[in-house]
Protein backbone atom coordinates (compact mmCIF):
# COMPACT_ATOMS: atom_id res chain seq x y z
CA UNK A 1 0.00 0.00 0.00
CA UNK A 2 1.25 3.90 -0.59
CA UNK A 3 1.85 5.84 1.79
CA UNK A 4 -1.63 7.72 2.22
CA UNK A 5 -2.60 10.61 4.83
CA UNK A 6 -5.77 11.02 5.90
CA UNK A 7 -7.13 14.50 7.01
CA UNK A 8 -10.71 16.37 7.24
CA UNK A 9 -11.35 18.87 4.50
CA UNK A 10 -11.84 22.04 5.26
CA UNK A 11 -14.29 24.47 2.91
CA UNK A 12 -11.39 26.02 1.32
CA UNK A 13 -11.02 22.29 -0.48
CA UNK A 14 -14.61 22.67 -2.07
CA UNK A 15 -12.90 23.30 -5.35
CA UNK A 16 -11.40 19.59 -4.73
CA UNK A 17 -14.44 17.80 -3.67
CA UNK A 18 -16.38 18.96 -5.75
CA UNK A 19 -14.23 17.74 -8.91
CA UNK A 20 -13.76 14.46 -7.06
CA UNK A 21 -17.67 14.24 -6.38
CA UNK A 22 -17.72 14.55 -10.51
CA UNK A 23 -15.09 12.30 -11.07
CA UNK A 24 -17.72 9.74 -9.25
CA UNK A 25 -20.54 10.83 -10.61
CA UNK A 26 -19.71 10.62 -14.17
CA UNK A 27 -18.12 7.07 -13.64
CA UNK A 28 -21.23 5.98 -12.59
CA UNK A 29 -23.22 7.43 -15.35
CA UNK A 30 -20.74 6.23 -17.89
CA UNK A 31 -20.63 2.50 -16.31
CA UNK A 32 -24.37 2.11 -16.24
CA UNK A 33 -25.62 4.34 -19.42
CA UNK A 34 -27.83 6.67 -17.46
CA UNK A 35 -27.91 10.39 -16.55
CA UNK A 36 -28.79 8.90 -13.07
CA UNK A 37 -27.29 12.92 -11.55
CA UNK A 38 -27.03 16.19 -12.95
CA UNK A 39 -23.51 17.04 -12.42
CA UNK A 40 -23.40 20.87 -12.03
CA UNK A 41 -20.01 21.42 -11.05
CA UNK A 42 -20.75 25.18 -10.00
CA UNK A 43 -23.70 23.64 -7.82
CA UNK A 44 -21.58 20.85 -6.42
CA UNK A 45 -18.95 23.49 -5.42
CA UNK A 46 -21.31 25.75 -3.80
CA UNK A 47 -23.36 23.60 -2.10
CA UNK A 48 -19.24 21.69 -0.96
CA UNK A 49 -18.39 24.67 0.36
CA UNK A 50 -21.38 25.43 2.22
CA UNK A 51 -21.98 21.87 3.85
CA UNK A 52 -18.31 21.76 4.83
CA UNK A 53 -18.11 24.88 6.19
CA UNK A 54 -21.60 23.81 8.37
CA UNK A 55 -20.08 20.54 9.45
CA UNK A 56 -23.35 18.84 8.06
CA UNK A 57 -21.09 17.17 5.67
CA UNK A 58 -17.65 15.92 6.99
CA UNK A 59 -15.22 14.50 4.40
CA UNK A 60 -11.97 13.04 4.92
CA UNK A 61 -9.66 13.21 2.42
CA UNK A 62 -6.93 10.60 1.09
CA UNK A 63 -3.34 12.15 -0.09
CA UNK A 64 -0.17 10.64 -1.46
CA UNK A 65 2.27 11.67 1.91
CA UNK A 66 5.01 12.41 -0.66
CA UNK A 67 3.79 13.92 -3.70
CA UNK A 68 0.00 15.57 -1.57
CA UNK A 69 -1.80 14.31 -4.81
CA UNK A 70 -5.24 13.86 -3.57
CA UNK A 71 -6.35 10.10 -4.32
CA UNK A 72 -9.70 9.76 -2.94
CA UNK A 73 -12.08 10.89 -0.29
CA UNK A 74 -14.86 9.70 1.79
CA UNK A 75 -18.23 12.06 2.71
CA UNK A 76 -20.41 11.33 5.86
CA UNK A 77 -23.06 13.05 7.45
CA UNK A 78 -25.38 12.23 10.30
CA UNK A 79 -29.12 10.86 10.16
CA UNK A 80 -31.38 9.49 13.17
CA UNK A 81 -33.84 6.97 13.17
CA UNK A 82 -35.42 5.00 15.23
CA UNK A 83 -34.53 1.54 13.66
CA UNK A 84 -30.59 2.26 14.13
CA UNK A 85 -31.77 2.97 17.68
CA UNK A 86 -30.34 6.65 17.46
CA UNK A 87 -27.45 8.38 15.52
CA UNK A 88 -26.06 7.16 12.82
CA UNK A 89 -23.81 7.67 9.98
CA UNK A 90 -24.57 7.77 6.23
CA UNK A 91 -22.07 7.41 3.52
CA UNK A 92 -23.17 9.41 0.34
CA UNK A 93 -20.03 9.17 -1.15
CA UNK A 94 -16.43 7.08 -1.35
CA UNK A 95 -14.04 7.59 -3.92
CA UNK A 96 -10.71 6.64 -4.79
CA UNK A 97 -9.17 7.75 -8.37
CA UNK A 98 -9.02 4.92 -11.02
CA UNK A 99 -4.98 5.21 -10.69
CA UNK A 100 -5.48 4.29 -7.12
CA UNK A 101 -6.95 1.78 -6.76
CA UNK A 102 -6.40 -1.71 -5.25
CA UNK A 103 -3.74 -0.09 -3.08
CA UNK A 104 -6.25 -0.20 0.23
CA UNK A 105 -7.20 3.50 0.17
CA UNK A 106 -10.67 2.61 -0.15
CA UNK A 107 -10.31 0.57 3.01
CA UNK A 108 -7.99 3.05 4.68
CA UNK A 109 -11.06 5.41 4.25
CA UNK A 110 -13.48 3.19 5.65
CA UNK A 111 -11.76 3.06 8.71
CA UNK A 112 -11.27 6.70 9.79
CA UNK A 113 -15.10 6.84 8.58
CA UNK A 114 -15.49 4.48 11.71
CA UNK A 115 -13.23 5.69 14.05
CA UNK A 116 -14.98 8.82 12.88
CA UNK A 117 -18.58 7.79 13.51
CA UNK A 118 -17.20 5.82 16.82
CA UNK A 119 -16.24 9.05 17.93
CA UNK A 120 -19.50 11.16 17.69
CA UNK A 121 -21.33 7.69 19.17
CA UNK A 122 -22.61 6.43 15.75
CA UNK A 123 -24.82 2.90 16.62
CA UNK A 124 -23.71 2.34 12.37
CA UNK A 125 -22.58 3.40 8.64
CA UNK A 126 -25.22 2.72 6.29
CA UNK A 127 -24.27 3.15 2.50
CA UNK A 128 -26.04 2.78 -0.51
CA UNK A 129 -24.00 1.04 -3.62
CA UNK A 130 -24.07 2.56 -6.92
CA UNK A 131 -26.43 0.59 -9.67
CA UNK A 132 -26.08 -2.91 -9.60
CA UNK A 133 -25.06 -5.28 -11.32
CA UNK A 134 -22.76 -3.10 -12.89
CA UNK A 135 -21.24 -2.32 -9.68
CA UNK A 136 -21.51 -5.40 -8.08
CA UNK A 137 -17.85 -5.35 -7.25
CA UNK A 138 -18.39 -2.42 -5.15
CA UNK A 139 -21.17 -4.26 -3.41
CA UNK A 140 -18.57 -7.06 -2.49
CA UNK A 141 -16.01 -4.32 -1.56
CA UNK A 142 -18.20 -3.07 1.04
CA UNK A 143 -19.18 -6.78 2.50
CA UNK A 144 -14.95 -7.59 2.51
CA UNK A 145 -15.03 -4.52 4.93
CA UNK A 146 -17.76 -5.64 7.51
CA UNK A 147 -21.27 -3.69 5.79
CA UNK A 148 -24.03 -6.33 5.21
CA UNK A 149 -27.21 -5.51 2.81
CA UNK A 150 -30.00 -4.13 4.65
CA UNK A 151 -32.33 -5.02 1.97
CA UNK A 152 -34.61 -3.17 -0.33
CA UNK A 153 -33.38 -0.40 -2.90
CA UNK A 154 -32.69 3.47 -2.19
CA UNK A 155 -35.17 5.23 -4.30
CA UNK A 156 -35.60 8.66 -4.98
CA UNK A 157 -38.33 11.64 -5.21
CA UNK A 158 -37.06 14.84 -6.18
CA UNK A 159 -39.07 17.65 -4.74
CA UNK A 160 -36.96 20.62 -5.62
CA UNK A 161 -38.18 22.83 -9.01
Amino acid sequence: MMNVSIKRATSEQADLVSEMVTELLCEIMEATGESHFNVNENVLRTQARTLIAAGSYVVLLASHAETSAMVGFVAMFEGAALYTEGVFGVLPELYVRPEFRSQGIGALLLEHAVKYGASRDWSRLEVTTPPLPVFEKTLHFYEQHGFSVAGGKKLKRDISS
